[in-house]
């Protein structure tokens, strides 16, 4: 375990001091906000709405929003509590050493919220919608993965917080889909 401690700590010095960049200083802090991702979240709200009658529609926005939701209780409520990892931006062993590009935010590091709760959502449209054109699928888990990546970049998680967020989110969104299918619950696409 200790290789993967250093691993972590090694990824997250490349992502978050070497990787850095004006563009970058600018542009991932924005990408982990919920406020600027709001018009693809109307998007999805509206095609659900217009592609489908009233009541299926609502009924693919209520299955997102308890994936998204279960994904984030999960990852804060039972995982970060259980596991308590100190964030880098306040764990004294990096003291000085971590560029903080946003507030610390309090609570534990592992798993990341941000990136479970938005691979939760990236891979249930996927699971949706990505047959409807060949582009859905890699543009979905492109946003997911660029919104785990500023979580390490602001500072806030190290790279493994975020790969545990994601294969939670993810794990999330594959079982309740496969359950909201087996069910009758989803409209066809």
């Amino acid at each position: 375990m200790c290789w993967l401690e250093t691993l972590d700590i090694t990824l997250f010095y490349w992502i978050n001091v070497s990787g850095t960049n004006p563009v970058f200083d600018v542009v991932l802090p924005l990408c982990r906000e919920k406020w600027f991702w709001s018009p693809l979240y109307l998007f999805v709200g509206v095609f659900a709405i217009q592609n489908y009658s009233f009541g299926r529609g609502v009924m693919f926005l209520s299955g997102l929003i308890l994936v998204v939701g279960l994904s984030d209780f999960t990852s804060s409520s039972i995982v970060k509590k259980n596991i308590q990892r100190l964030r880098p931006c306040i764990d004294p062993e990096l003291h000085g050493q971590v560029i903080q590009r946003v507030p610390c935010g309090s609570g534990y590091s592992f798993t990341s919220s941000h990136a479970a709760n938005h691979f939760a959502a990236a891979v249930y449209l996927s699971l949706l919608l990505g047959n409807l054109a060949r582009w859905v699928r890699p543009v979905l888990i492109a946003w997911a993965a660029l919104v785990a990546y500023a979580q390490v970049y602001v500072g806030v998680h190290y790279p493994g917080d975020v790969l545990g967020g994601a294969l939670l989110g993810t794990g999330i969104a594959c079982y309740a889909v496969f359950v909201f299918r087996k069910n009758g619950w989803l409209p066809a696409i």
